[in-house]
């Protein structure tokens, strides 16, 4: 009786946020005290990490991660849990590679293939080395007719470790994030998109003139120092794949190598990958699970992150923490009964580290289209897709009100990037409100990247990135071989959980709807007198 007359006399006063604000508070409470006193989010961080493990786009790997997450879902009691297949091509994987300075002396030397290159065929390759650094057609004159029978180091192998000022661990400041709070000036030159283009088209380029050369096989030097190595192949774009093996040794072992190479007789190595190649289906797959909303005319909003890895460490902090967060999100809306409004519908992404292929895979089925050529390759649209035009809505266009994408790392949610969409600001920060104690409370006008909102930003639907704790994410774990369940926090996913599905039912419940941004159309250059230096593209 006293929370009626309370409410009578809020309405009679005109208060009609009266309703809505408590609610909104009762939930927030309900969902902070399940998902602090009652996380599962480390538990299920650990099945998927060190029990799966890596997990690259149409490997074996990623099919076991997959029934898990189905299982997963189904667990909780969501509803509309299934595959959504697209197509990728081959798949690939490994178990043991090796690489060995057997001269002038013998050294165990730390490596990894390169992904959607071949194995050895199960046997060691050993040749001497030979430093040819090769970024560019117009160094492949220079090395004709050197190649023959050799090992060849392409990377340019510097002269020692650099000096980085930077903390290797590390949490946002206020002034941090305050930085974030700017708008970004669009910029748009097709010049520099035709060049980026190029670059990764070089590495189909460089394979065919090592093999034309006789080389037997070619190695590159890992981009950090201190023991890392990544394996990242972006450059074999949707599960293609080169003729020769290709190699990435540590920073540390590639200038030993070359270091002996310039003084004295070129050091002979011992290579071995029994990496494979899967063509038993052609197809990956997004994972999507449903919380059903009472009105079926609201449409809905969409939490998602992606589930592909590469294949260094077990994808722990890229992006199996995003993961592990958009389950445990799930867990608790679902444990705590709510009913919201919206549809809240989760999504568990594929072929990310490939251009965002899974989430330009669900756009075009179910959102939008644009103008893609048939057979453009993952990065070239990656690189393409937002710049042709025109857009072509589908019927599920206006359905979706919201999407909230996890993907740097596990740190700490600070608050929420409002992606250059300033009128969507207020409702983002009224939603976020009941979380500020936890540290999550700014919004900012900053607009982030490669990441799986991103298609739909450009497509002027409402997709946003949480800002996080770098943590040491971009420093040493990023794409590593350390990328593991170590460097992950959980503190901080039991908060970024909690503060997930908090913004989610807000979404899902308040009777506004975030403003979209406009439906972008052609642009113009922005400056049609700049000139890109192709060097640093």
């Amino acid at each position: 009786m006293v929370r009626m007359s309370f409410l009578l006399v809020a309405s009679a006063a005109g208060l009609s946020f009266a309703v809505p604000a408590l609610a909104q508070s009762s939930d927030a409470s309900r969902i902070i005290d399940e998902g602090l006193n009652r996380s599962r989010v480390m538990l299920t961080a650990s099945e998927l990490m060190d029990g799966i493990g890596p997990r690259l786009t149409a490997s074996s790997n990623i099919r076991k991660a997959e029934d898990w997450a189905l299982a997963k879902f189904q667990g909780y009691g969501l509803a509309n849990v299934h595959r959504e297949p697209w197509e990728f091509g081959r798949g690939w994987s490994f178990d043991n590679a090796s690489a060995t300075m057997v001269a002038p002396r013998r050294v165990r030397m730390t490596v990894i293939p390169i992904a959607w290159t071949p194995g050895t065929n199960g046997a060691a390759l050993r040749a001497p080395i030979i430093v040819a650094p090769i970024s560019k057609v117009e160094h492949f004159a220079a090395w004709r007719g050197k190649l023959a029978g050799r090992i060849v180091l392409v990377s340019l192998p510097g002269s020692a470790v650099a000096e980085d000022k930077n903390p290797v661990f590390q949490r946002f400041s206020d002034k941090d994030i305050a930085e974030e709070d700017r708008y970004e000036l669009p910029t748009y030159d097709p010049e520099t998109l035709d060049r980026r283009m190029k670059r990764f088209q070089f590495a189909k380029q460089l394979d065919e003139f090592l093999r034309g050369e006789g080389a037997l096989a070619w190695v590159r030097k890992s981009y950090r120092d201190g023991g890392l190595v990544s394996g990242e192949g972006y450059s074999y774009l949707a599960g293609q794949s080169p003729s020769l093996p290709g190699f990435e040794l540590t920073a540390e072992d590639y200038r030993r190598l070359a270091r002996l190479a310039k003084t004295g007789p070129a050091p002979t190595v011992e290579l071995m990958s029994d990496a494979r190649f899967d063509d038993t289906s052609r197809m990956a797959n997004n994972i999507i699970a449903d919380l059903p909303g009472s009105d079926p005319k609201a449409g809905y909003v969409m939490a998602g992150a992606h589930f592909d890895s590469w294949v260094a460490g077990d994808g722990a902090a890229d992006n199996g923490a995003g993961s592990a967060v958009v389950l445990e999100a799930a867990r608790i809306l679902r444990q705590l009964g709510v009913r919201p409004k919206r549809t809240i519908r989760f999504a568990l992404w594929e072929g990310e580290e490939q251009g965002l292929l899974g989430s330009r895979a669900y756009i075009e089925q179910h959102l939008a289209s644009r103008p893609i050529p048939a057979g453009m390759d993952g990065l070239t649209a990656y690189f393409t897709w937002g710049t042709r035009f025109p857009i072509q809505k589908k019927p599920g266009y206006d359905q979706l009100k919201a999407y909230f994408n996890m993907d740097n790392g596990s740190g700490k949610f600070r608050g929420i990037y409002a992606e250059n969409n300033s009128a969507a600001a207020p409702l983002l920060r009224e939603w976020m409100a009941p979380y500020n104690a936890l540290g999550a409370d700014r919004i900012v006008a900053g607009k982030t990247g490669g990441t799986d909102h991103v298609f739909l930003q450009a497509i002027g639907l409402q997709g946003f990135q949480f800002i996080q704790d770098p943590l040491d994410y971009e420093s040493r774990v990023h794409h590593s071989n350390v990328d593991t369940l170590d460097h992950v926090r959980g503190d901080d996913m039991r908060q970024a959980a909690v503060v997930m599905a908090g913004m989610l039912l807000a979404a899902a419940n308040n009777d506004k709807e975030l403003p979209r941004p406009p439906l972008p159309t052609q642009p113009t250059a922005t400056d049609p007198f700049a000139y890109a230096d192709p060097d640093k593209l």
